[in-house]
């Protein structure tokens, strides 16, 4: 190849071996209906390069350009892909060959398509031997340090060769030694191989072949629980015990009968044994991280365990049918909700606790909320709209480094507040704040570092919560040691210039503008919550600032949480307990109260319209429907009439996939705990995506995909270190403010990934601008 190419792609400095010429095919299973080689790249680069995570690398295959050809390719097709990824992992089965030519071939398993394809890359010939040789050397050693975790560097040979793979490739099982009862919860969540996306996916069959697989050593613990321990059994059913298997994306079969059983310890304490006729497989605490999915269309139950050094690993039981499954979810979730509320599942409410079964259901088509059809026409417009490409980040320094956001007082980032009227986002470093501009161009631009935060004693300190208003002139700010006040800085100062005073007895939990949309105006009130008190804040009163004739405080302590309005002033406000009250005003009882599912609501937000409520709890997001569907007030939301003993809203558990989750975990030895969930907001435009994020991950729903019953209605972004906070760009979902501890950037949408084990095990930073 003696032409100039020119390739796109990574940073030299990440790369550690490359081949300079080649081309890479892909060949089918046989069992594929499609042709059985492809060629994907007629002229590529490969190069091994390292990942943002330890012992993590990548084969990368990009597309080389001739001369002048990238830009006749850019106008004529925007969706061209000139790279491919691969995480380096022993299940690639990474191997050397040789053609009937004598060239050289790469190849390993394409874990994203059907069982057995495999990817190709045939050298050049012009290829340099010692190259090649080097090549096959890093792969082994990448492979090495990626399953022990651990340098390469002293690793002997015969360490290294055990990843030389000289099997043959993998092939499906035929589909006449099927058993009919395998076929039947095959697959569990299809996934349609792409060919943009080559980066090995998650596809979550269940395992074809009957013969069980072994666990992996160091995934089972059984931790064994003493018959003087229990007080009582809620039940037992019996069912075929699987396993997930991250690197080939099944579940495979480990028992073929199993008993599982739902045991009380006593003081609100359960415990979920599951055994088999020779062994006894899992024993553990029922608790709200286990992520729970029950999903009926294939009679299965799919959960994660964790051992003590934070892994975990993702099982499913399988049900014989769905009166089995049906029971089974029953006593489960009757231990789970006791759990976590400390009171008997069996004294509450019928309609209680079907609400609480249905809402942990996996999302099923006929579970779906039908949309009215101007919606569903908005929706399919936003999704077809033009969206911006992707913009690099930028970094929380100036030109001149990060000297204004370090020593004493430095702390790290905490809080973030986009604005509504200005094109500016604020974020909360210690007793620092950092201002934002928002660029046309999509990007964050440094402008200005409000300093060293003091009351107006001159008593230092670092904001838990902020609020913009008053047009975004103004800041309202909360000491975490000092919840009976609440400070107001005038921005174009910088400085805080009042301090106001509540009653003692009501310490404030948290604050939301009185509209949806009131920051934009000169609206001066406020809405503010206690632990069992509402209250609008009036700050040109003298003394006390509540307005009392809209003061509303309940007798039982109702441990409030979070509050939001929508753009007509209804008011949301959620508990420690998990319920949720829809009022139209302040001042009187709700009009709706929205039953607990168990989890304290620590965030919520609804839409302008008041359709829709989101409550973010810890290891999941609720979203609810809040339109009235049946009766005299169909059409009416619950802000502002009451729903029926029998019609109220089916909530939808946003949870991630228990084998992502497992993933995640795996990767960041970390459980889940989300932030705050929002959606995408504006003036006049409708809420289409949902954003929170759970350690490094950025996760954003797409609530056409959540309402049509899409079981995967989500994408992720990874980054290198734990998020603090996010939330859309205002007035667009195309736009995601990310705020790490030590960085904060603007991100695309579109660069957003379906969840896969390349997007889940790859960070990526934000980069300086």
């Amino acid at each position: 190849m003696n032409f100039l190419k020119r390739v796109l792609g990574s940073s030299p400095k990440q790369e550690i071996v490359s081949i300079p010429s080649g081309s890479l095919y892909l060949l089918r299973s046989r069992n594929s209906v499609k042709a059985s080689s492809e060629c994907i790249f007629k002229d590529a680069v490969a190069l091994i390069r390292r990942t943002t995570t330890e012992f993590n690398y990548q084969i990368v295959v990009q597309r080389a350009w001739e001369e002048g050809e990238e830009q006749l390719e850019e106008e004529g097709d925007e969706d061209s892909f000139d790279e491919y990824t691969f995480l380096i992992d022993e299940a690639l089965h990474f191997r050397r060959s040789k053609n009937n030519e004598g060239l050289t071939i790469f190849a390993w398993e394409d874990l994203s398509g059907d069982p057995g394809d495999l990817c190709e890359f045939l050298c050049d010939e012009s290829v340099d031997y010692a190259v090649i040789d080097d090549f096959m050397r890093v792969a082994l050693h990448c492979q090495y340090e990626r399953k022990y975790s651990k340098s390469s560097k002293l690793a002997t040979q015969d360490e290294l060769d055990q990843f030389k793979y000289e099997g043959p490739t993998a092939s499906p099982p035929s589909p006449k030694i099927l058993s009919r009862r395998s076929s039947v919860i095959t697959p569990l969540t299809p996934v349609t191989p792409q060919r943009k996306t080559r980066d090995s996916s998650f596809s979550t069959p269940v395992s074809e072949t009957k013969a069980p697989v072994p666990a992996t050593p160091g995934q089972v613990v059984y931790l064994q629980l003493a018959s003087k321990d229990v007080v009582s059994v809620f039940g037992s059913d019996k069912a075929e015990l699987h396993l997930f298997d991250a690197a080939t994306g099944v579940f495979n079969l480990q028992d073929e009968e199993v008993t599982a059983t739902v045991n009380d310890l006593g003081n609100w304490k359960y415990w979920l044994t599951i055994c088999g006729k020779t062994k006894d497989w899992l024993g553990f605490a029922i608790m709200q991280e286990i992520n729970p999915v029950f999903n009926y269309d294939h009679l299965s139950f799919i959960f994660n365990h964790y051992t003590a050094d934070g892994s975990a690993s993702s099982w499913l039981l399988h049900f014989a049918n769905a009166d089995v499954m049906e029971h089974f979810q029953e006593i489960l979730m009757r231990a789970l909700w006791e759990s976590l509320n400390q009171a008997s599942w069996l004294k509450t409410a019928a309609d209680e606790r079907e609400y609480v079964l249905d809402a942990f259901n996996a999302m099923s088509l006929d579970d779906k909320i039908e949309e009215d059809e101007e919606e569903d026409e908005f929706l399919d417009a936003q999704e077809g709209a033009d969206t911006e490409r992707y913009d690099a980040d930028e970094d929380f320094e100036d030109e001149q480094g990060n000297e204004k956001f370090t020593g004493e007082g430095g702390g790290k980032n905490s809080q973030l507040a986009v604005g509504y009227k200005h094109d500016r986002s604020f974020v909360v470093r210690g007793n620092k704040i950092g201002v934002f501009k928002h660029t046309p161009s999509n990007n964050l631009e440094f402008s200005t570092t409000i300093e060293n935060l003091r009351t107006p004693q001159g008593k230092s300190f670092s904001p838990s919560k902020v609020m913009l208003h008053i047009e975004d002139s103004s800041m309202i700010l909360q000491d975490p040691n000092k919840q009976n006040s609440l400070f107001n800085m005038d921005l174009e100062y910088g400085k805080i210039v009042d301090e106001w005073k509540f009653d003692e007895s009501m310490p404030i939990t948290s604050f939301t503008p009185s509209k949806k949309f009131s920051q934009m105006t000169s609206e001066p009130t406020f809405v503010g919550i206690s632990e069992k008190s509402l209250f609008r804040v009036d700050p040109r009163l003298s003394g006390d600032k509540v307005v009392n004739s809209e003061l509303q405080t309940y007798t039982t302590k109702t441990a409030f949480t979070s509050v939001a309005t929508t753009e007509m002033g209804h008011l949301a406000v959620a508990s420690a307990k998990g319920d949720i009250r829809l009022y139209d005003r302040l001042g009187i009882r709700a009009k709706t109260q929205i039953p607990a599912l168990g989890e304290p609501i620590v965030g919520l937000d609804v839409s302008a319209d008041g359709h829709w409520i989101l409550g973010t709890c810890k290891t999941y997001l609720l979203l609810i429907d809040a339109t009235i569907r049946e009766g005299k007030n169909a059409g009416k939301v619950g802000f502002e009439r009451s729903f029926g003993k029998d019609s109220k809203p089916r909530p939808k558990c946003l949870q991630l996939s228990p084998e992502h989750v497992a993933q995640m975990q795996s990767e960041t030895k970390q459980g889940l705990s989300f932030t705050q969930g929002h959606f995408n907001t504006g003036v006049n435009s409708k809420e289409t995506t949902i954003v929170s994020s759970s350690g490094p991950y950025v996760i954003t729903w797409n609530m056409k995909q959540v309402l049509k019953g899409d079981k995967i209605a989500y994408t992720i972004k990874r980054y290198s270190d734990r998020v603090a906070a996010d939330n859309f760009k205002f007035g667009s979902d195309k736009n995601v403010i990310v705020a790490l501890p030590d960085d904060v950037g603007m991100v695309s949408k579109q660069s957003f990934r379906k969840p896969t084990r390349e997007s889940i095990a790859t960070p990526v930073k934000i980069y300086r601008g």
